[in-house]
């Protein structure tokens, strides 16, 4: 997926014209630094400082948790940042209940990390399984759509899940370890996904897969409306109120809580390893570091050379790719032939689908501004 624009990367970050919707300013600036610049970082610098933000993200989920058995829902990926966050709400003195979704995916290193926090820190801990005939399925409609977005299934059902286990126990707030240091720039046509576009999702399991969705749970804009409106559910980020450094946050959970690391970002799950370093780069010419570098570096984690040095390695181990492969055939229960065959379609991307982003984007500006 080559972008029409001569090559082209920013002088602040390392955003390039592989994102084929970038703009550049007069000084060779991007529009993803400039968005988080007004729409990120300055906000966060006017709401006050850092003991102050986190002393009314205590008293608002302790005040309304006060009578209640959890006080707050944490979903936990065995990942570094939403592993830090179930350290930081049991060093503040809160209640969450941990929950992580089996989608099939994971890799053995983050179930042994979730397994590891959860028996140190005491928390309630449920594990969400997916029907997994039924959800290899969905995602395999996804796969055979050519749609950069194999996991928005993932996404979709995660939300869904953490919806319906915070309304069964009365909690109003979800705990969340993203966070704009390493999140803060996305380009959409990478990662739609995070919309949780209904529309789109339902369209490409009617056209693609073999299933219907009986079993696996879902969440879009409805969803989202109901939950957010109806029942007052609120989504909370306290690494973002805090300096938080994601290196540092690593070595403490090493030192810790004996935590292992498990390569890149999102790779504690076996498919989205494979799908950011090595699929996205080579067939849809998205190479995932670059957003998250340029998150880094926009916050102050990593120096802009560090990040040009890093990305002159591949993303990927080349003797690994063959191994991968095989066993996501297995796992999907297709030939490794068809593997490859899905995996050679002219890539696509939310454009080239039904979709609801105008709607969605509307809602969550509204949102935003009441919220």
């Amino acid at each position: 997926m080559q972008s029409e624009k001569p090559y082209q990367i920013c002088t602040r970050c390392v955003m390039d014209t592989s994102d084929p919707d970038i703009e550049f300013d007069d000084i060779g600036q991007c529009n993803h630094c400039r968005d988080y610049e007004q729409s990120i970082r300055q906000p966060q610098l006017n709401k006050g400082s850092e003991n102050d933000k986190i002393q009314e993200l205590i008293t608002r989920i302790n005040t309304n948790g006060k009578r209640k058995k959890y006080d707050c829902l944490i979903g936990i990926s065995g990942g570094v940042d939403s592993c830090y966050v179930a350290y930081l709400c049991h060093k503040w003195g809160l209640k969450p209940l941990l929950v992580h979704m089996d989608n099939g995916w994971n890799t053995d290193i983050a179930v042994k990390n979730v397994k590891k926090v959860v028996d140190k820190l005491g928390f309630d801990y449920i594990s969400y399984v997916l029907d997994w005939r039924e959800f290899r399925e969905i995602q395999l409609g996804f796969l055979k759509s050519s749609i950069v977005d194999l996991e928005m299934p993932t996404d979709i059902a995660i939300a869904a899940c953490q919806y319906q286990l915070a309304s069964k126990y009365n909690i109003r707030y979800l705990v969340s370890g993203g966070n704009y240091s390493g999140e803060g720039i996305l380009p959409l046509t990478w990662g739609y996904h995070v919309l949780k576009d209904e529309k789109l999702y339902r369209h490409i399991v009617n056209k693609y897969s073999n299933t219907k969705i009986r079993k696996v749970p879902v969440v879009g804009l409805k969803g989202e409306i109901y939950y957010k409106f109806i029942k007052g559910i609120k989504t909370l980020y306290p690494l973002n109120l805090i300096d938080y450094n994601k290196d540092e946050a690593r070595e403490f959970l090493k030192k810790e809580f004996e935590w292992q690391d498990y390569g890149g970002k999102h790779h504690e799950s076996k498919i989205t390893g494979f799908w950011q370093s090595y699929v996205m780069p080579t067939k849809y010419n998205m190479d995932y570091r670059r957003a998250t570098y340029s998150s880094q570096i926009i916050s102050g984690q990593i120096k802009r050379k560090e990040a040009l040095e890093k990305l002159e390695d591949l993303p990927y181990k080349i003797d690994s790719i063959e191994k991968d492969k095989a066993f996501i055939a297995k796992k999907f229960d297709i030939s490794i032939n068809d593997f490859e065959k899905y995996l050679s379609l002219p890539p696509k991307t939310y454009k080239d689908f039904p979709n609801d982003k105008n709607k969605i984007e509307w809602f969550y500006k509204v949102y935003k501004k009441i919220n």
